[in-house]
């Protein structure tokens, strides 16, 4: 889900933690139609637009109605904490729109919800709110991880998986896509496990990872298992160059893949996947199971957004490409951790205090760069050229591109949630050449500056 921390560098934490992987979490611790993007060669997802129906058939997908939407000017306050410029425009929903996830048979919504505040930032009540309007909106995929909620840490670690699990209940489980996440090398997070000892993705983790998990959520399976960030070292979560130094032996492919396998034969686990990967370890998963006979992973889970595209555009839409690879990309923190948003622009900082990165200090500090505020505020002038506010112009960006399949999206009030659901189903889509071509100019001037 939204910034899944474990790596960090000395400009993005204050904490001088001996692991670092981890520090970003715990150191603030039925009709099917093609599309095509404007400017883009081909889609690289399968859309399948679902037209809601006013039947109270259980079958039918959830969806919206088209009917007129006008949007008010919203003023920040404690319950809606983000949001500083609203553009007052009509328009009509469309409707959500359904992707098949990589060579699997998960069809999952264009959007995802992240829970990763579930525990921490927002109760039992609050989340059931949630949860409830993202169902009733279209939205079939929940994201968890055995690691949230977010701040990392032992005393409220579990919070996000019972508060899904007390609300699944009043469900239909094979209505909802639940995606959950095995954490990765850890020296820090050693209370994950019974043993106390540093964590790995091997058999034994990753088994007792899952029955946890399926013990904390209430289910006889999780739809989809990720691990969260590799066993070996990688750099991430601005770590921009791969250290060399850095390299330590980790768990074989092939024998990540395997426990899968088991997992999946004895249906606790449908489909694998992995998060916060590079396109080596992407390969290798792939090649491992191709020639071992094993289980394929399905998806990537990284970060993607307005600020962060590089590190994805390089090379890791080649391989994921259904040409190639076929791995769908679920991307997490669209907003920047909110700063897209614009509400860390806000002079006063009191209307923000309860915003996560001043909560939490120290946390996705890269995103408070100068050059990241400024590019923040070149996106957001460009979204007021065209009738845009900031989080229709970052979501919207993110929905468009042809090798997103999902977009994970996260909140703290039903009133975040209403706004980022928005966003994606009453602007244009895709957009016009022109906003694309703005885009592209900011992006050409300042690539991804949360790295810098």
């Amino acid at each position: 889900m939204e910034d899944n921390r474990l790596v960090s560098t000395k400009h993005d934490s204050p904490c001088n933690h001996r692991d670092k992987s981890i520090s970003d979490l715990s150191c603030i611790k039925a009709r099917t139609t093609s599309t095509t993007i404007s400017g883009m060669a081909s889609s690289y997802a399968t859309f399948s637009i679902v037209t809601p129906t006013v039947s109270g058939n259980a079958d039918n997908i959830r969806g919206f109605a088209r009917v007129p939407f006008s949007r008010r000017r919203v003023t920040p306050s404690p319950s809606a904490r983000r949001r500083t410029l609203v553009v007052v425009k009509a328009s009509t929903k469309n409707a959500m729109e359904y992707r098949k996830l990589g060579d699997s048979d998960l069809n999952i919504s264009e959007i995802t919800f992240g829970t990763m505040t579930f525990g921490e930032q927002n109760t039992e009540k609050e989340s059931h709110e949630m949860l409830s309007y993202a169902i009733e909106q279209g939205i079939n995929c929940i994201d968890t991880a055995e690691a949230y909620p977010v701040p990392m840490k032992k005393e409220t670690q579990g919070n996000t998986d019972r508060y899904i699990s007390s609300w699944l209940k009043s469900q239909q489980r094979d209505k909802v896509v639940l995606a959950t996440k095995v954490s990765g090398y850890s020296e820090r997070s050693t209370y994950l496990r019974d043993s106390g000892e540093v964590l790995r993705v091997n058999a034994a983790n990753i088994k007792e990872s899952v029955e946890k998990s399926l013990k904390r959520l209430g289910t006889d399976y999780v739809d989809l298992l990720q691990i969260h960030w590799p066993d070996r070292y990688v750099p991430l979560f601005g770590d921009f160059y791969y250290d060399t130094s850095k390299w330590r032996p980790s768990v074989p492919f092939a024998e990540q893949l395997r426990a899968f396998q088991d997992l999946i034969d004895e249906g606790k686990v449908r489909y694998i996947g992995v998060s916060n990967e590079t396109s080596y370890g992407v390969m290798e998963f792939v090649n491992a199971a191709k020639l071992e006979g094993l289980p394929k992973i399905v998806s990537i889970q990284n970060g993607y957004s307005l600020l962060v595209r590089c590190r994805f555009e390089v090379d890791l839409v080649e391989v994921c490409h259904p040409k190639n690879c076929n791995v769908g990309l679920l991307a997490y923190s669209p907003l920047g951790g909110g700063s897209l948003s614009g509400k860390y622009l806000v002079p006063d900082p009191e209307t923000t205090k309860n915003a996560r990165l001043n909560l939490f200090p120290g946390y996705m500090e890269r995103y408070k760069g100068s050059l990241a505020k400024e590019a923040t505020i070149q996106y957001i002038e460009v979204g007021k050229k065209h009738g845009l506010t900031p989080v229709e112009l970052a979501l919207g960006f993110v929905r468009d591109r042809p090798f997103v399949t999902s977009t994970i999206i996260g909140a703290t009030s039903v009133e975040q949630l209403k706004e980022d659901i928005d966003a994606f189903l009453m602007t244009e889509r895709p957009f016009s050449q022109e906003v694309m071509a703005d885009i592209e100019a900011v992006f050409r001037r300042f690539k991804d500056p949360s790295f810098v």
